[in-house]
């Protein structure tokens, strides 16, 4: 479990490669881009929580337009693509979606998401995280990347906020 009041999160935000998808690059596409695998679950929670107008969003160095396409399907309202320095990126969609850092959860696994674990109150990671991602992690995910984790931290947040499987929302897509 987080050790973290998860009553006070107001949004989440996550990396892609290694946090929504696996570290696995299979291949590339006609388009230049890898492909990229995305968690079935991962998919759902982050729908759920879209529909709950749970302020998402997700950062990422990536620049694949399916990526792109794939997480504003789910009906996430922030996809910030091909981010070379995420923290300035996250300071600006805190301040867009008026929310203090401080209440953010933000899930990512590798160097370029050290300032931004940093900065926010309740850094996580998933259990394949680089070394020192881990150590600034209050929780590391029992699964890895691309396996769930987000899946993990997600349910935990809307669970302990009530929001887990609350209304008819819950039960469809």
């Amino acid at each position: 479990m987080i050790d973290f009041d998860l009553k006070n999160i107001e949004a989440m935000a996550f990396d892609v490669d290694g946090v929504l998808s696996d570290n696995v690059v299979v291949l590339y596409g006609n388009d230049g881009q890898p492909n990229r695998t995305a968690n079935i679950k991962d998919g759902y929670a982050l729908h759920l929580a879209s529909t709950l107008n749970f302020p998402i969003a997700i950062i990422t160095g990536g620049k694949c337009p399916a990526v792109k396409a794939r997480y504003e399907a789910l009906g996430v309202k922030h996809v910030y693509m091909g981010v070379s320095h995420k923290l300035d990126v996250f300071k600006q969609w805190c301040a867009e979606i008026n929310v203090n850092p401080q209440n953010v959860l933000y899930m990512g696994d590798d160097i370029p998401d050290y300032e931004v674990m940093r900065s926010c109150g309740c850094p996580v990671c998933p259990a394949d995280a680089a070394e020192e991602i881990k150590s600034l992690a209050i929780y590391v995910s029992p699964k890895p990347g691309g396996y769930g984790c987000v899946r993990d931290v997600m349910e935990q947040v809307l669970k302990a906020q009530g929001k887990w499987m609350s209304d008819a929302d819950a039960f469809g897509w």
